[in-house]
């Protein structure tokens, strides 16, 4: 899915199957002039029919819910097959690491905890439907210490970050932060096509599928913590 156009607002889906938290959702994301909410679903069947009807930017997506859970909503939504091609940012708690990490595998393009700020929700949003990955710090950390060792580093993998060029190393680990394209761009003082650039090379030399799977091997193979 192509970034967001200027001037247009984004437009939302809620998927939830609680109607309080639907409606908490709603009013912060109707708060702001470029955010407009198109839809709401209470299961990941009604999800998946919604977001095809509407045609969303982003769908804000709980994971736990009844008749189809979020996982598979977002492997329909987001996934190689899917038909309704809009970015999924997924919105729930610690309690559900492993399928956050499931969810992050099916294709969502974000994960940003329940008890965040109403504006990071909001910039959250964007991030996503101008095209960028973001991943809450607090997940890159709590995914690495419960799921990094499904990837185990072997000489092999450790050596592959010298084929990196130093820009690229420093972008890896700006990534390794949980920074987004748009942060990145920022602090390294080039521009946002030019870090997607070299986030697609850095995602081919490694073999790696997502940004995901970079954050955690290069903090299980200690590439974050180099200087």
């Amino acid at each position: 899915m192509s970034a967001q156009p200027e001037n247009t607002p984004i437009r939302v889906v809620i998927c939830d199957d609680q109607e309080l938290v639907r409606t908490g959702l709603r009013t912060i994301i109707d708060a702001h002039p470029d955010l407009v909410v198109v839809g709401e679903a209470a299961d990941g069947e009604e999800a998946v029919r919604v977001t095809r009807r509407e045609r969303p930017d982003v769908v804000v997506m709980d994971i736990r819910m009844p008749l189809q859970d979020g996982i598979e909503a977002t492997r329909r939504i987001a996934g190689p097959q899917a038909s309704a091609a809009a970015r999924v940012l997924v919105v729930t708690t610690f309690s559900l690491d492993s399928l956050v990490y499931d969810a992050l595998r099916a294709g969502a393009s974000g994960f940003l905890l329940k008890d965040a700020r109403p504006a990071q929700l909001a910039a959250a949003i964007r991030t996503i439907a101008a095209g960028d990955s973001l991943i809450a710090p607090e997940l890159t950390r709590s995914l690495i210490g419960r799921f990094g060792d499904r990837l185990r580093p072997s000489a092999k993998e450790t050596a592959i970050f010298e084929v990196l060029t130093v820009r690229e190393r420093e972008v890896l680990q700006l990534i390794a932060q949980g920074l987004s394209n748009a942060e990145i761009s920022a602090q390294l003082v080039i521009s946002h096509e030019t870090v997607k650039t070299y986030v697609s090379r850095i995602l081919a030399k490694l073999g790696v599928r997502d940004r995901v799977q970079a954050v955690v091997l290069a903090h299980r193979t200690g590439f974050a913590d180099w200087a």
